[in-house]
């Protein structure tokens, strides 16, 4: 499973720093990404890392204010968010995408970021 940590309230312009911790599989052979759902809109993929953290990707709409990193040793993935607005808030989820003769991915249950004065 995937448990997401470090979501909370945060005021704008501020910094957050979301953890991703895997257990009961090792995350070095999945692909990351985290993802974030608003209120009332769809979820959307905000960042991705490869499974040796030589390729990342952030979404255009929030490019110079994330950071994905991860950490197979400590078998966690990481999203730095700096520069944080009001329309960051959102459930950010954590996914594990792999394949082995099919995909498989693994989702955790999202933690809440509230960017509010």
């Amino acid at each position: 499973q995937l448990v997401e940590s470090g979501g909370g309230l945060v005021q704008p312009g501020g910094s957050l720093r979301l953890s991703c911790t895997a257990s009961g599989f090792t995350i070095s052979t999945y692909s990351m990404s985290w993802y974030r759902q608003a209120p009332g809109k769809e979820r959307e993929r905000v960042a991705a890392i490869s499974t040796t953290g030589d390729v990342t990707n952030v979404a255009d709409s929030m490019k110079d204010r994330l950071t994905i990193s991860r950490d197979n040793a400590k078998n966690t993935v990481d999203l730095q968010m700096t520069s944080l607005k009001d329309e960051d808030t959102a459930v950010y989820y954590c996914k594990a995408r792999t394949w082995s003769g099919r995909t498989i991915e693994v989702w955790g249950q999202g933690t809440l970021v509230t960017v509010s004065s």
